[in-house]
């Protein structure tokens, strides 16, 4: 008598389901993510009054959400055989338009410094824009030259926890040249994306830590196999179709 073995029940997850959905409407999905952040930049950069201090956790979380949403955005981002156009679009707009604002900027600094106090704080702001650029024109760079949607997902969230780090604030504090010649401040008062994580300006000390403390997720998060936690959520669903 021949036994025919009955396949093994295939196992299902809330997890994996979630997966195969996105996985099924992958053309589009990248819209989801890159509307609400262009409608939070816009928001940010144009709608409201420039701010160079962040007061809670949550304006925090503000301030950041369209960086948070362009990365997925970007991963997300269908890999088209115009990608050399795209690219080279994107550094017209960074020359036609980003270059020459940041410099106007600085222009319009100069000339209101001694009368307007909060004078700088457009320059930062801008200047925080055109970081956000650099890195999500690196990651749409590495996405359409052919990277999988993990790996850039990766890569972008490895590279916020970078940026809000506060290595450039350490950076700042250390080769400030107007503070070489006397004597450097105690603590990173300027520096408020840390001041509302841990009370108050953080000691120079306080700052290294908070700085390695990214630089260690950043690292974890690039080691993460989400690549293969894909694939095998992927594989439930070509073993349903075959078994």
């Amino acid at each position: 008598m021949t036994t025919t073995a009955t396949p093994p029940p295939t196992r299902t997850t809330g997890g994996g389901n979630l997966i195969r959905t996105l996985y099924r409407h992958r053309r589009w999905l990248w819209l989801v993510f890159a509307v609400p952040s262009a409608v939070l930049a816009l928001l940010i950069m144009v709608v409201l009054p420039p701010d160079q201090t962040l007061d809670n956790v949550g304006e925090w979380l503000f301030k950041v959400s369209p960086f948070l949403f362009a990365v997925p955005a970007v991963a997300l981002f269908p890999q088209v055989r115009a990608a050399p156009a795209l690219i080279a679009l994107a550094v017209v707009g960074y020359m036609a338009y980003l270059d020459t604002e940041m410099v106007m900027r600085i222009q319009e600094y100069g000339r209101t410094v001694e009368t307007d106090p909060a004078a700088f704080v457009p320059v930062y702001q801008f200047e925080l824009f055109i970081v956000t650029f650099i890195v999500l024109f690196a990651l749409m760079a590495y996405r359409l030259g052919g990277a999988r949607t993990a790996n850039v997902l990766k890569t972008g969230i490895a590279g916020i926890l970078i940026v809000i780090a506060g290595l450039n604030d350490l950076t700042f504090w250390a080769l400030n040249e107007v503070w070489s010649a006397g004597s450097r401040p105690d603590v990173l008062a300027w520096a408020s994306h840390i001041v509302v994580f841990v009370g108050g300006p953080p000691s120079v000390a306080t700052a290294v830590v908070f700085m390695l403390v990214h630089l260690v997720l950043a690292a974890v998060v690039l080691l993460l196999p989400l690549g293969r936690w894909i694939d095998n959520a992927l594989d439930l669903e070509t073993s349903r179709r075959h078994g």
